[in-house]
């Protein structure tokens, strides 16, 4: 498939690639990105139904054909292409990828939901990523979400948790990012610049009680992408508890690993998401479930230098995404 690029969102994962020295698995130059939105312009032999339709191409493409694929386990597919890593991303004009990564987006619906094909581009990752993690957790309504570091990613995590009915407590160090997600799902926010993490675990006990729910058996969703986020993640389990890690660092945390056997609790991690489980994260989005609109900001892909430094210097607070 050709596809004609749309919007492609800024993941700190580009940042990481671009600043931080992580490595991308094609040798340079290599065009970043995978967060994609666009239009199927040239189709191949027996895929030509794409022709025209607008899609999200999906961030890690598994080949769809090993074992591991064939089991259900396509994000850790040993032969899968990860966009603007292992093959040139989407911070282009056009983008060639095989049809079996994208995903149909509904253009009726889009526009239903007052929202536009390059703003829907970021759910190819910062939405679909904690989705997976969410959803394969296996919360559900009546339990407690402790959602730690709520920009980018984070805010996502924090509406979906809610959306599948959970109670959600929003933690971070920016009191900006918490009152905005306070609007969006979140019951109870802590700011970590005030509270340190037992103080933390004290306010969600209290609000634990205060809403009837259980003492044990939070499910904690590290988003922060920090050593000190994870530290302060691990930190907040109790007795049966699920830690998912979705944010990324290079850094290493140190933490008491026994804590997991002690608490008869789990850690899970998710690289990406299952190309199947994209539809489901759309719909979300489609609904109203989670809004998109408020958490992005669209700037011309010939700025690309400008808003990446303005990401890292963290001078963007929503979620970057850029239109060729």
């Amino acid at each position: 498939m050709l596809v004609r690029v749309a919007g492609c969102g800024v993941c700190h994962t580009d940042l990481g690639f671009f600043f931080n020295g992580v490595r991308t698995n094609k040798n340079l130059p290599l065009t970043l990105g995978h967060e994609i939105s666009g239009y199927v312009e040239i189709a191949g032999a027996g895929a030509t139904a794409w022709l025209g339709k607008a899609v999200l191409v999906i961030a890690s493409i598994p080949c769809g054909e090993c074992d591991l694929c064939r089991r259900g386990k396509g994000t850790i597919c040993r032969n899968q292409i990860f966009l603007g890593s292992d093959t040139d991303g989407g911070f282009a004009s056009h983008i060639k990828v095989p049809a079996r990564g994208l995903c149909a987006v509904d253009e009726r619906a889009l526009n239903l939901a007052g929202l536009t094909l390059p703003q829907v581009s970021v759910v190819a990752d910062a939405v679909t990523s904690p989705f997976e993690a969410v959803h394969q957790s296996g919360l559900g309504a009546g339990d407690l979400a402790i959602v730690n570091g709520v920009g980018g990613v984070g805010g996502y995590c924090a509406q979906i948790a809610h959306a599948f009915g959970a109670a959600v407590v929003a933690i971070d160090v920016d009191q900006a990012k918490l009152d905005m997600i306070a609007g969006y799902g979140a019951d109870l926010t802590i700011n970590a610049r005030t509270a340190d993490g037992r103080e933390q675990k004290k306010l969600i006990a209290a609000f634990a009680r205060e809403r009837g729910l259980r003492s044990t058996e939070w499910f904690v969703f590290e988003c922060s992408g920090t050593k000190a986020g994870q530290e302060n993640a691990f930190g907040l389990m109790v007795h049966g508890s699920t830690l998912g890690t979705v944010g990324f660092t290079m850094d290493k945390a140190e933490v008491r690993l026994s804590n997991l056997m002690a608490l008869h609790a789990r850690a899970l991690g998710n690289w990406g998401c299952l190309p199947e489980k994209y539809p489901l994260a759309l719909q979300l989005v489609l609904s109203g479930k989670v809004n998109l609109k408020d958490f992005v900001e669209t700037h011309p892909l010939e700025n690309i230098n400008e808003v990446f430094h303005d990401i890292h210097e963290r001078r963007l607070t929503r979620r970057a995404i850029l239109i060729p």
